[in-house]
């Protein structure tokens, strides 16, 4: 059975409640779809105003963070019952600007995929390698590090739905993109590994994303490779072309 596609928009900082709520209002009609999943995940003060604005629409509410603990002395931080209860079904952990300005790790991100599963929130984990990686051949081993650490302790059952997002450190806001090639091989490497962590059953279930300088014009082409399950898209989703991306087709 054919992996159904998800496009989710990662607002970064970006976006005060009443500016969210307007773009939600202006991206409403166009990315209505009966094919793809459609998330908005959006920055924490937000996440209650666009949750009522998108009632009764086909698009989910993701958050961009959250902490693996359930509640306590965690100033600044939100737990994942705070989440579920303004209405989140997704939430994005260990995006590689979390990993570089908040020195998150892939053990703290393992922490956060366990805590958001126990309480029925999607993880989109991320993974992705520096230019210089690449440079010097490591892009798997970095990647299947990443990867096989985030998974500790997640079930087959809970892996299978789950996102994966690949994001090539240098194309995010770069407006560089990986070719089609090097997305897609990545793509196949991470599924790979899935089913060394678990079995081809669990590698043909889970869903893997592209991210970094998706637009209406790559997407076509990148969302028709064989591992590619729709994009992670970042200064793109705060535009009307986000519509475009949804319905690639």
């Amino acid at each position: 059975m054919a992996r159904r596609k998800i496009v989710a928009g990662n607002w970064k900082m970006n976006k005060t409640p009443s500016e969210a709520v307007a773009l939600v209002e202006e991206l409403k009609p166009l990315v209505v779809s009966d094919d793809v999943d459609v998330v908005f995940c959006v920055p924490a003060i937000d996440i209650i105003p666009v949750a009522e604005a998108v009632k009764g629409t086909n698009i989910e509410v993701g958050a961009e963070n959250m902490y693996f603990e359930e509640k306590g002395a965690y100033t600044g931080e939100i737990s994942p019952a705070m989440l579920v209860d303004a209405g989140v079904k997704y939430v994005v952990l260990g995006h590689s600007e979390r990993r570089e300005y908040f020195a998150e790790t892939n053990e703290t991100v393992n922490k956060k995929v366990l805590k958001a599963f126990e309480h029925g929130i999607t993880p989109i984990m991320c993974c992705g390698e520096s230019l210089e990686q690449r440079e010097q051949g490591v892009t798997m081993d970095f990647i299947r590090q990443q990867v096989k650490v985030g998974l500790q302790n997640v079930t087959a059952d809970q892996a299978k739905t789950m996102v994966i997002a690949y994001e090539p450190i240098w194309a995010i806001g770069t407006g560089k993109t990986a070719t089609t090639e090097q997305a897609q091989e990545v793509c196949a490497g991470i599924r790979a590994c899935i089913a060394e962590v678990y079995d081809d059953a669990t590698a043909e279930a889970i869903r893997i994303q592209y991210g970094g300088s998706v637009n209406a014009a790559t997407a076509p082409e990148l969302f028709a490779q064989a591992d590619i399950d729709g994009g992670l898209v970042g200064g793109a989703a705060l535009k009307p072309d986000f519509g475009k991306i949804v319905n690639y087709k």
